[in-house]
């Protein structure tokens, strides 16, 4: 819905079944949002936890700290492994539909070394900067309001601030702090646009030649408006949460767990 933006949620459903049915809903998966998927617990939850840890310790309040840790975590991933991940998973999705030709679309092996053949690393890291701001607001909010989330329940439920908490409430604050955290999707629906491949994309003579993050606010705004830098809010709201329940609730178990043994 970010890349197609006139598309309702109905209308987009309808076009991802009719791309190969169920399959068609987890176009990029293998290896582009494997690898994202990995390096967001490799690279992001270790950073995250440290800064938050650190934080912490030297007597931060759990919501700011868990923003802080968010938010490095967030800047850190996007540049170590993110930029090219979402580049090829979205460049995967938008691309020109060449099935309707009777031409076998190219695996995204292919597509890989394409653009890293005519672009290098600035091709395949295409939007990085975007990524960058979307991952340290992503996290930084998700974490945040996560935390403070478990703040506010510990108060309801008369508990310390270093009182662990039930698995229901830690759903509980993680479903919050993944929901509040879609208020930056305009600069999702930015990252799409420029990492898109759709052929209407190429050839629409308003859109900029080089997308930069805030040329290529402009653009969306004068071809779709506010609405249009909202696209695709309610599926991502569905994506936050449960990200940031295996990113929060889930990670605080693991890390306990490793803390015990």
């Amino acid at each position: 819905m970010a890349a197609n933006r006139s598309q309702t949620m109905v209308q987009a459903l309808k076009s991802i079944w009719e791309r190969g049915g169920a399959v068609g809903f987890y176009q990029g998966l293998i290896p582009w949002a494997w690898i994202e998927a990995s390096t967001k617990g490799a690279v992001l939850v270790f950073t995250a936890s440290e800064v938050e840890t650190v934080s912490l310790n030297a007597g931060i309040n759990p919501g700011f700290a868990g923003l802080l840790g968010g938010m490095t975590g967030g800047v850190v991933q996007a540049y170590a492994t993110m930029g090219f991940t979402t580049c090829m998973k979205t460049a995967e999705i938008t691309r020109a539909k060449t099935a309707a030709t009777g031409v076998k679309p190219p695996s995204t092996w292919v597509l890989f070394a394409d653009i890293y053949r005519r672009e290098g690393l600035a091709g395949v890291n295409k939007g990085v900067n975007a990524v960058a701001v979307r991952q340290c607001t992503n996290w930084g909010s998700r974490m945040g309001f996560a935390r403070l989330a478990e703040d506010v329940i510990r108060k309801v439920r008369g508990k310390g601030e270093r009182d662990s908490l039930g698995a229901m409430d830690k759903i509980l604050a993680s479903s919050i702090g993944g929901a509040l955290a879609t208020w930056n999707q305009p600069i999702e629906v930015i990252r799409v646009e420029m990492q898109s491949m759709a052929k209407g994309a190429a050839a629409d003579a308003n859109r900029p030649a080089k997308l930069t993050i805030f040329n290529t606010l402009k653009y969306i705004y004068s071809q779709n408006g506010i609405k249009g830098l909202y696209r695709g809010v309610t599926p991502r709201i569905g994506l936050g949460i449960w990200q940031t329940i295996c990113m929060v609730s889930f990670a605080d178990y693991v890390k306990a767990w490793i803390a015990k043994s």
